[in-house]
């Protein structure tokens, strides 16, 4: 299954970015924003990727992660940290710690797989 294609919430899935991901919110019924909970694995970079015309936020809701985005240096997360990475922006998130790092995922316009760059 593709990131996107949910109209309701489904069970968790792999994504070829290296996460693992649940669908909360993304419809075609709802296009001007989608929700999805990402877990990262102990160890685990993700993808460098962007997203097309897609703005995304990440709130960290459980974990500790480093975070890297465009030119930007790495920069740490846990708990309750807000990241904002803007459209076209290039991207990715590496789990630091020694326990899952999950996170909200929320785009702006939804997620649709043909925004997906890597």
């Amino acid at each position: 299954m593709d990131r996107g294609q949910a109209d309701t919430l489904n069970a968790e899935y792999y994504f070829r970015e290296g996460c693992y991901v649940v669908e909360v919110v993304n419809s075609h019924r709802q296009p001007a924003m989608s929700i999805a909970r990402i877990r990262v694995e102990p160890g685990v970079t993700t993808r460098w990727h962007a997203l097309h015309n897609t703005l995304e936020r990440y709130l960290i809701l459980q974990g500790h992660g480093r975070m890297e985005t465009g030119q930007r240096g790495a920069y740490s997360v846990s708990p309750g940290d807000w990241v904002t990475i803007p459209a076209d922006v290039r991207q990715r998130i590496t789990n630091t710690g020694d326990d899952d790092l999950v996170f909200l995922a929320i785009c702006s316009p939804r997620f649709r797989p043909a925004c997906y760059r890597e």
